[in-house]
Protein backbone atom coordinates (compact mmCIF):
# COMPACT_ATOMS: atom_id res chain seq x y z
CA UNK A 1 0.00 0.00 0.00
CA UNK A 2 1.43 3.69 -0.91
CA UNK A 3 -0.30 6.33 0.05
CA UNK A 4 0.23 9.69 -2.06
CA UNK A 5 -0.15 12.63 0.10
CA UNK A 6 0.81 16.79 -0.08
CA UNK A 7 0.89 19.25 2.53
CA UNK A 8 -0.59 22.49 1.08
CA UNK A 9 1.37 25.33 2.48
CA UNK A 10 3.76 28.24 0.81
CA UNK A 11 7.60 28.17 0.37
CA UNK A 12 8.09 30.62 3.66
CA UNK A 13 6.28 27.80 6.17
CA UNK A 14 9.32 26.07 6.31
CA UNK A 15 10.27 28.17 9.41
CA UNK A 16 8.47 26.94 12.19
CA UNK A 17 10.28 29.24 14.12
CA UNK A 18 9.97 32.84 13.83
CA UNK A 19 6.54 33.83 15.20
CA UNK A 20 5.47 35.83 12.61
CA UNK A 21 2.61 35.32 11.03
CA UNK A 22 1.87 38.47 8.73
CA UNK A 23 1.93 36.48 5.26
CA UNK A 24 0.65 38.67 3.09
CA UNK A 25 4.21 40.32 2.54
CA UNK A 26 5.81 37.13 1.33
CA UNK A 27 5.95 36.57 -2.54
CA UNK A 28 3.09 34.22 -3.50
CA UNK A 29 4.51 30.84 -5.03
CA UNK A 30 1.64 28.35 -4.34
CA UNK A 31 -0.52 28.36 -7.51
CA UNK A 32 2.30 27.24 -9.62
CA UNK A 33 3.61 24.84 -7.49
CA UNK A 34 0.17 22.93 -6.83
CA UNK A 35 -0.82 23.45 -10.69
CA UNK A 36 2.56 21.53 -11.11
CA UNK A 37 2.04 19.10 -8.97
CA UNK A 38 -2.33 18.76 -10.00
CA UNK A 39 -0.57 18.85 -13.95
CA UNK A 40 1.50 15.55 -12.77
CA UNK A 41 -1.14 13.43 -11.26
CA UNK A 42 -3.97 14.53 -13.79
CA UNK A 43 -1.48 13.30 -16.73
CA UNK A 44 -1.41 9.83 -14.94
CA UNK A 45 -4.49 9.31 -13.55
CA UNK A 46 -3.50 9.77 -9.71
CA UNK A 47 -5.89 10.16 -6.98
CA UNK A 48 -4.03 12.01 -3.96
CA UNK A 49 -4.72 13.35 -0.80
CA UNK A 50 -3.97 17.24 -0.13
CA UNK A 51 -4.04 18.41 3.29
CA UNK A 52 -4.43 22.33 3.19
CA UNK A 53 -3.88 25.20 5.42
CA UNK A 54 -6.84 27.12 6.50
CA UNK A 55 -4.89 29.86 5.95
CA UNK A 56 -4.30 29.21 2.17
CA UNK A 57 -8.21 28.09 1.73
CA UNK A 58 -9.26 31.89 3.10
CA UNK A 59 -6.46 33.92 1.63
CA UNK A 60 -5.94 31.75 -1.97
CA UNK A 61 -9.29 30.14 -2.20
CA UNK A 62 -8.71 29.07 -5.86
CA UNK A 63 -5.97 26.92 -4.87
CA UNK A 64 -8.46 24.90 -2.53
CA UNK A 65 -10.88 24.75 -5.64
CA UNK A 66 -8.39 23.76 -8.22
CA UNK A 67 -7.42 20.88 -6.00
CA UNK A 68 -11.72 19.81 -5.84
CA UNK A 69 -12.19 20.30 -9.19
CA UNK A 70 -9.47 17.50 -10.14
CA UNK A 71 -11.49 15.20 -7.48
CA UNK A 72 -8.44 14.51 -4.97
CA UNK A 73 -9.13 14.30 -1.46
CA UNK A 74 -8.88 17.40 1.07
CA UNK A 75 -8.19 17.49 4.75
CA UNK A 76 -7.03 20.02 6.85
CA UNK A 77 -3.26 21.00 7.85
CA UNK A 78 -4.12 23.35 10.69
CA UNK A 79 -4.93 27.04 9.86
CA UNK A 80 -1.59 28.71 9.95
CA UNK A 81 0.68 25.92 10.67
CA UNK A 82 1.54 26.55 14.15
CA UNK A 83 3.12 23.57 15.59
CA UNK A 84 0.30 21.48 17.80
CA UNK A 85 2.19 20.91 20.92
CA UNK A 86 2.09 25.03 21.20
CA UNK A 87 -1.57 24.81 21.97
CA UNK A 88 -3.83 24.35 25.04
CA UNK A 89 -6.87 22.18 24.13
CA UNK A 90 -9.10 25.46 23.53
CA UNK A 91 -7.14 26.80 21.71
CA UNK A 92 -5.80 24.20 19.75
CA UNK A 93 -9.46 23.41 19.12
CA UNK A 94 -10.39 26.93 17.45
CA UNK A 95 -7.51 26.80 15.31
CA UNK A 96 -8.64 23.44 13.79
CA UNK A 97 -12.20 23.95 13.87
CA UNK A 98 -11.62 27.53 11.67
CA UNK A 99 -9.53 25.81 9.44
CA UNK A 100 -11.68 22.66 9.07
CA UNK A 101 -15.09 25.25 8.13
CA UNK A 102 -12.75 27.68 5.93
CA UNK A 103 -12.23 24.22 3.20
CA UNK A 104 -15.34 23.20 3.64
CA UNK A 105 -17.07 26.30 3.20
CA UNK A 106 -14.82 26.07 -0.76
CA UNK A 107 -16.02 22.16 -1.27
CA UNK A 108 -18.92 21.40 0.09
CA UNK A 109 -17.76 18.28 1.78
CA UNK A 110 -16.82 17.19 5.25
CA UNK A 111 -12.80 17.50 6.09
CA UNK A 112 -12.11 13.73 7.26
CA UNK A 113 -8.63 13.90 7.85
CA UNK A 114 -5.54 15.80 9.29
CA UNK A 115 -2.17 16.15 9.44
CA UNK A 116 -0.22 18.38 12.49
CA UNK A 117 2.33 20.55 11.09
CA UNK A 118 5.64 18.81 11.83
CA UNK A 119 4.12 15.60 13.08
CA UNK A 120 3.50 17.71 16.30
CA UNK A 121 1.43 15.12 17.88
CA UNK A 122 3.43 13.47 20.69
CA UNK A 123 2.56 11.32 23.67
CA UNK A 124 2.30 14.07 25.69
CA UNK A 125 -0.36 15.78 23.86
CA UNK A 126 -2.74 12.97 23.39
CA UNK A 127 -5.53 14.86 23.76
CA UNK A 128 -5.68 16.99 20.19
CA UNK A 129 -6.43 13.07 18.72
CA UNK A 130 -9.76 13.41 20.97
CA UNK A 131 -10.16 16.94 19.82
CA UNK A 132 -9.90 15.81 16.51
CA UNK A 133 -12.43 12.93 17.17
CA UNK A 134 -14.43 15.43 18.88
CA UNK A 135 -14.60 18.28 15.24
CA UNK A 136 -15.62 14.90 12.73
CA UNK A 137 -12.02 13.56 11.68
CA UNK A 138 -12.00 9.83 10.78
CA UNK A 139 -8.45 9.52 9.62
CA UNK A 140 -5.23 11.41 11.29
CA UNK A 141 -1.35 11.21 9.40
CA UNK A 142 0.48 12.72 12.75
CA UNK A 143 2.05 10.14 14.46
CA UNK A 144 6.21 9.98 13.58
CA UNK A 145 6.81 6.58 15.48
CA UNK A 146 10.48 7.53 16.43
CA UNK A 147 12.38 10.76 17.99
CA UNK A 148 11.47 13.87 16.46
CA UNK A 149 12.35 17.22 16.16
CA UNK A 150 9.61 17.83 17.48
CA UNK A 151 8.43 15.41 19.75
CA UNK A 152 7.87 11.92 17.44
CA UNK A 153 5.29 9.23 18.66
CA UNK A 154 8.19 6.53 19.81
CA UNK A 155 5.75 4.05 21.80
CA UNK A 156 3.65 3.38 18.20
CA UNK A 157 5.77 0.48 17.30
CA UNK A 158 5.35 -1.29 13.99
CA UNK A 159 4.33 1.34 11.38
CA UNK A 160 1.47 0.55 9.67
CA UNK A 161 -2.29 1.43 9.56
CA UNK A 162 -3.43 0.99 12.92
CA UNK A 163 -6.89 2.02 14.88
CA UNK A 164 -6.25 4.59 18.34
CA UNK A 165 -8.57 3.61 20.71
CA UNK A 166 -8.99 7.23 22.45
CA UNK A 167 -9.83 7.98 26.10
CA UNK A 168 -13.12 9.49 25.29
CA UNK A 169 -14.02 6.09 24.09
CA UNK A 170 -13.76 6.82 20.06
CA UNK A 171 -11.41 5.56 17.69
CA UNK A 172 -9.27 6.73 15.05
CA UNK A 173 -7.46 5.39 11.95
CA UNK A 174 -4.14 6.35 11.78
CA UNK A 175 -1.74 6.49 8.85
CA UNK A 176 2.07 7.33 10.03
CA UNK A 177 4.47 8.59 8.25
CA UNK A 178 7.27 6.05 6.80
CA UNK A 179 10.23 5.76 9.00
CA UNK A 180 14.31 4.22 8.29
CA UNK A 181 16.48 3.47 10.44
CA UNK A 182 20.28 4.59 9.27
CA UNK A 183 23.12 4.14 11.91
CA UNK A 184 20.55 4.40 14.89
CA UNK A 185 18.81 7.81 13.23
CA UNK A 186 15.16 7.14 12.22
CA UNK A 187 14.91 9.07 9.00
CA UNK A 188 11.76 10.07 6.51
CA UNK A 189 12.90 9.04 3.02
CA UNK A 190 9.58 9.27 1.28
CA UNK A 191 8.73 13.05 1.73
CA UNK A 192 10.46 16.30 2.23
CA UNK A 193 14.18 16.89 3.07
CA UNK A 194 15.60 13.80 3.04
CA UNK A 195 13.41 12.52 -0.26
CA UNK A 196 15.43 15.05 -1.64
CA UNK A 197 18.45 14.36 0.17
CA UNK A 198 18.89 11.01 -1.11
CA UNK A 199 19.75 9.21 -4.14
CA UNK A 200 16.82 7.77 -6.11
CA UNK A 201 18.15 4.18 -5.83
CA UNK A 202 18.41 4.33 -2.35
CA UNK A 203 14.68 5.60 -2.29
CA UNK A 204 13.63 2.87 -4.27
CA UNK A 205 14.97 0.28 -2.66
CA UNK A 206 13.51 1.37 0.78
CA UNK A 207 10.55 2.09 -0.61
CA UNK A 208 10.27 -1.51 -2.07
CA UNK A 209 10.99 -2.89 1.52
CA UNK A 210 8.00 -1.58 3.06
CA UNK A 211 4.73 -2.35 2.48
CA UNK A 212 3.44 0.31 3.58
CA UNK A 213 4.40 3.73 2.59
CA UNK A 214 3.42 6.87 3.15
CA UNK A 215 4.40 10.05 1.01
CA UNK A 216 4.43 13.67 1.80
CA UNK A 217 5.56 16.28 -0.43
CA UNK A 218 5.03 19.71 -0.40
CA UNK A 219 4.78 22.38 -3.09
CA UNK A 220 8.30 23.96 -1.98
CA UNK A 221 9.95 20.54 -2.73
CA UNK A 222 9.58 21.28 -6.43
CA UNK A 223 10.42 24.86 -7.16
CA UNK A 224 14.14 25.90 -7.09
CA UNK A 225 13.68 29.11 -7.80
CA UNK A 226 11.92 29.64 -4.43
CA UNK A 227 13.47 32.50 -2.06
CA UNK A 228 15.18 31.68 1.23
CA UNK A 229 14.10 32.17 4.38
CA UNK A 230 17.57 33.49 5.78
CA UNK A 231 16.56 33.67 9.78
CA UNK A 232 16.51 29.67 9.66
CA UNK A 233 19.38 27.83 11.90
CA UNK A 234 22.02 26.41 9.25
CA UNK A 235 20.42 22.72 9.74
CA UNK A 236 16.99 23.42 9.72
CA UNK A 237 18.19 26.08 6.20
CA UNK A 238 19.97 22.43 4.79
CA UNK A 239 16.95 20.38 5.21
CA UNK A 240 14.58 22.74 3.52
CA UNK A 241 16.41 24.11 0.43
CA UNK A 242 18.87 20.61 -0.38
CA UNK A 243 18.14 18.95 -3.49
CA UNK A 244 15.53 21.00 -4.94
CA UNK A 245 16.78 21.33 -8.68
CA UNK A 246 16.41 17.59 -9.00
CA UNK A 247 13.58 16.56 -6.65
CA UNK A 248 10.42 16.69 -9.26
CA UNK A 249 12.67 14.38 -11.83
CA UNK A 250 12.50 12.34 -8.77
CA UNK A 251 9.30 12.37 -7.40
CA UNK A 252 8.09 11.51 -11.37
CA UNK A 253 10.46 8.87 -11.35
CA UNK A 254 8.49 7.40 -7.98
CA UNK A 255 5.62 7.44 -9.74
CA UNK A 256 6.92 5.94 -12.49
CA UNK A 257 7.87 2.98 -10.24
CA UNK A 258 5.04 2.23 -7.52
CA UNK A 259 1.11 2.33 -7.77
CA UNK A 260 -0.56 4.80 -5.55
CA UNK A 261 -3.52 5.70 -3.47
CA UNK A 262 -5.09 8.76 -1.24
CA UNK A 263 -6.04 7.97 2.08
CA UNK A 264 -10.00 7.11 1.10
CA UNK A 265 -8.77 3.94 -1.22
CA UNK A 266 -6.28 3.03 1.28
CA UNK A 267 -9.31 2.71 3.94
CA UNK A 268 -11.14 0.66 1.21
CA UNK A 269 -8.43 -1.87 1.00
CA UNK A 270 -8.13 -2.57 4.98
CA UNK A 271 -9.56 -5.10 6.58
CA UNK A 272 -10.00 -2.54 9.85
CA UNK A 273 -11.78 -5.63 11.96
CA UNK A 274 -8.16 -6.84 11.33
CA UNK A 275 -5.66 -4.29 12.28
CA UNK A 276 -3.88 -3.73 15.34
CA UNK A 277 -5.15 -1.34 18.16
CA UNK A 278 -3.24 1.07 20.39
CA UNK A 279 -4.61 2.64 23.61
CA UNK A 280 -3.96 6.23 24.05
CA UNK A 281 -3.88 7.72 27.12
Amino acid sequence: MNLLTFDIEDWYNCDFITPDFHWEKYEVRIYAGVERILTELASRNIKATFFCLGWIAEHHPQVIRDIHAQGHHIGCHSYQHELSTRFDRKGFKQDIEKSKKLIEDLTGEAINAFRAPGFSITEKNTWTLEVLSELGFEYDCSLFPATHDYGGFQSYGKVEPTLLQLSNGMKMKEFPINIHAIMGKSLVFSGGGFFRLFPYFLIKHWAKQTGYLMTYFHPRDFDPDQPMVKSLPMIRKFKSYVGLKHSFKKFQHLLDDFEFVNLPEANKLIDWTKARIIPIK
